[in-house]
């Protein structure tokens, strides 16, 4: 079995975007997880959209503040495509600049070395692509001219801020957040899932390891367990039915060394209030359960298995208030389960030592 690049033993991380309006609180909240990130902050302001923040340098960008809108324009495309072009070996110029995240460039200036590792995130190609519009209101992602420098782009992005990352913390990894994956498997969509595997294959393979895929919707999960991903984040709390029935897809990946990310915890008020720690560790064994029957290592399963909320959530009036709990009941979630099945290395075992604990 491969060895893992990325930390498990149910430790900690979220996914990035939060409701904050200030950077301090915000920052303070990433930092508390075992895997802290940089968070992203479109309640800030515009340019912390993680759409325009991916946007940056592309040819043809027209953003409209005003109206909170990013456009695509195929005229301006060509005009600016070669100025993009000369700056193609400089790999720092498709870092994120300070204008476009208050909280980047503060995250790396931190000393990061006490967290087994850190992450970092961009919004993915393909959900970039069916988002944004062109002058003719048609998505980029069927622009054949076009479609083929997003991917190649992308992956310059994602590469310049892994690298970065990787200067603060050897650990270091990135999610690519691809909330648009789930739209592909749809008849209506057009943007076929053929198009979309060499799409993303050359995408991925422009971008060092360890690196992988985060979105909260319900796409074709074989799909993406068999990409060549090193981590793997998800919404359970939604998916928990329908996750399961990939077990072979899901073994191959973990013997890979994938890490799965189980999204458990709800941040919208109405789903967290519905919800306490014990309900949400039954839901996550009962799935863990599914999955040991049908043939996975329970042991492997835990060491390569990270602990989140469920989803991020702009939509709150609390103004972050539930999220910051959710983000507690995620720590509490972590701490109980790592001590029932002994990740720590300082507990012993009672639940195996009992008999219990490898059915």
């Amino acid at each position: 079995m491969s060895a893992s690049l990325i930390p498990g033993g149910l430790l900690t991380t979220a996914m990035a975007i939060l409701p904050h309006a200030e950077v301090e609180p915000a920052l303070k909240l990433a930092l508390s997880l075992d895997i802290p990130f940089w968070p992203q902050l479109p309640h800030l302001n515009y340019y912390e959209d993680m759409y325009v923040q991916a946007a940056e340098h592309f040819p043809g960008m027209v953003l409209l503040p005003e109206k909170n809108s990013l456009r695509f324009d195929t005229e301006r495309f060509y005009a600016e495509l070669d100025g993009m072009l000369e700056h193609w070996e400089e790999l720092e110029y498709f870092d994120i600049s300070p204008e476009r995240s208050a909280v980047y460039h503060r995250f790396l200036s931190l000393d990061l070395g006490r967290y087994p590792a850190i992450r970092g995130q961009l919004e993915g190609p393909v959900s970039f692509g069916l988002k944004v519009l062109d002058e003719n209101d048609r998505p980029l992602i069927f622009n054949d001219e076009v479609r083929p420098l997003l991917m190649d782009f992308m992956a310059r992005r994602a590469q310049a801020q892994l690298v970065r990352l990787k200067a603060r913390h050897p650990g270091a990894f990135m999610f690519i957040d691809e909330p648009g994956l789930q739209f592909v498997f749809s008849s209506v969509s057009g943007y076929t899932d053929i198009r979309a595997k060499e799409d993303l294959d050359r995408f991925f393979s422009q971008i060092e390891r360890p690196r992988g895929v985060h979105l909260c919707g319900n796409p074709d999960w074989e799909f993406l367990l068999n990409r060549d991903l090193d981590i793997l984040s998800m919404d359970i709390y939604t998916n928990r039915e329908v996750f399961p029935l990939y077990t072979k897809s899901i073994k191959r990946f973990l013997d890979r060394g994938g890490v799965l990310v189980w999204g458990l915890v709800p941040t919208g008020c109405l789903f967290y209030e519905a919800e306490s720690v014990d309900s949400l560790i039954t839901l996550l064994e009962e799935t863990w359960t599914a999955l040991v029957m049908a043939g996975i290592d329970r042991d492997q399963l835990l060491a390569q298995s990270l602990i989140s909320p469920a989803t991020c959530c702009l939509v709150n009036p609390d103004q972050g208030e539930v999220v910051a709990q959710a983000f507690g009941r995620v720590k509490e979630i972590s701490r109980r389960l790592r001590e029932k099945y002994c990740l720590a290395l300082s507990l012993k075992c009672p639940i195996y030592e009992s008999g219990k604990g490898r059915e």
